[in-house]
């Protein structure tokens, strides 16, 4: 809670024994229908062209990249993430098919000041709309708040409003807007920043374990509960 200084100031409340968050590393998060596996160019690449094949350029809009014309392309994409000391780069795997189906990282991350976020969000379409992209976030979120972090961050263009909306249905609380963060394929970004702290997260993660249940799918993988009723 806020208290008053020494000087009659108010401050904030104290982090007591704050010692910074522990090291991200570049390990496998298993789920129910996922597997978040460290990302390899030369062994994801043909699974990740072929998923990305099946969209068109829409899906790559809001992105820095373009979607890759050839596997030759894409694994010279992908090693750009690879070599990248500042993420933690992952294939998001589908265990029904043990085929890389798109790609998200931990990035921004700042150890010592408990934040680290979701970035280099690239599904394809064979995740979208299935229970594969809501697990992949809730997995990154556990294993962040699990190694101390204490937010964890979303970003994404204001003009995107499926990813803000997808963010916002995960319990991301939105904070604001960003006027004039980047400039992208030649178009200014206004960049929206929402977040969960990790005093939010147990209740966050309850819910979300309740709409991953696999009591909450019928036969043909479809939802009985929307995960907002979880909320309720």
């Amino acid at each position: 809670m806020p208290e008053i200084n020494q000087y009659g100031q108010t401050v904030n409340n104290l982090v007591l024994d704050w010692k910074g968050a522990r090291v991200l590393t570049r390990t496998p998060l298993v789920g129910q229908y996922c597997r978040l596996e460290p990302l390899d160019a030369e062994r994801h690449a043909a699974d990740l062209f072929d998923a990305y094949a099946l969209g068109d350029d829409s899906d790559w809009t809001w992105l820095a990249s373009t979607r890759p014309e050839s596997v030759e392309a894409t694994v010279h994409w992908l090693l750009g993430k690879v070599m990248d000391d500042a993420l933690v780069p992952y294939a998001v795997i589908d265990l029904r098919t043990e085929c890389a189906v798109g790609i998200v990282s931990y990035m921004a991350i700042e150890r010592l000041m408990g934040s680290v976020e979701i970035g280099h969000v690239t599904w394809s379409r064979k995740m979208k709309n299935t229970w594969l992209g809501t697990e992949t976030v809730w997995l990154l979120l556990k294993n962040g708040f699990a190694h101390d972090y204490r937010r964890l961050e979303w970003k994404c263009d204001s003009m995107n409003i499926a990813s803000r909306n997808a963010a916002e249905r995960l319990g991301f609380v939105w904070e604001g807007r960003l006027r004039q963060k980047l400039v992208r394929k030649g178009r200014n970004r206004d960049s929206d920043m929402l977040s969960i702290i990790d005093e939010e997260w147990p209740e966050r993660d309850a819910e979300l374990r309740a709409w991953l249940a696999a009591e909450n799918f019928d036969g043909n993988g479809r939802q009985l509960k929307k995960l907002e009723a979880f909320r309720e």
